[in-house]
């Protein structure tokens, strides 16, 4: 009997762990998605290196009582996925998001973002942000304007003086 305890025990630390070290952590209902779906699903969240794992609920509250977290435990019902994400913020709110538009079925519950608890509407916003390789193009095109708009200049002013001297 014990050992099944001490098994509950060390999925109640995963998850908790998982919560803690994550950087983006979303909560799905997968109701009513068939089992080709699901393994789409998965697929399109393991190429982009997002851990997607079902637990139990009542685990999984312990674990978040654990990780200190609050206001989770009203979307802890029925039957829910975990999304957990090391690296990109942005990558399993904005899979999950463009994945519902898709798939009724799947319902966005609630997430954590790095450390904080996350709404549905928070998750929303953050999946229609751009990714942070556009984001990074929109900082490198403020960045090149300025001297884009010199060069511009200068080569009109050299232009108008070939053009006096000829």
């Amino acid at each position: 009997m014990s050992s099944a305890v001490d098994q509950k025990k060390l999925i109640v630390d995963e998850i908790a762990g998982k919560l803690k070290s994550s950087v983006s952590t979303v909560i799905v209902d997968y109701r009513g998605l068939n089992v080709a779906q699901v393994t789409e699903l998965r697929k399109q969240l393991r190429d982009a290196g997002i851990e997607f794992k079902v637990y139990k609920n009542t685990l999984t509250r312990r674990a978040v009582e654990a990780a200190g977290l609050t206001g989770l435990e009203d979307s802890l019902t029925g039957p829910n996925a975990i999304a957990f994400s090391n690296e990109d913020v942005v990558a399993p709110a904005k899979i999950l998001n463009e994945f519902a538009k898709n798939n009724e079925a799947l319902e966005i519950k609630a997430g954590v973002i790095e450390g904080n608890t996350a709404s549905v509407e928070e998750i929303k916003a953050l999946a229609d942000l751009p990714s942070r390789e556009g984001l990074l193009s929109m900082l490198l095109s403020v960045l090149q304007a300025p001297i884009r708009n010199l060069a511009l200049a200068t080569k009109a002013v050299a232009d108008q003086k070939e053009e006096q001297g000829a």
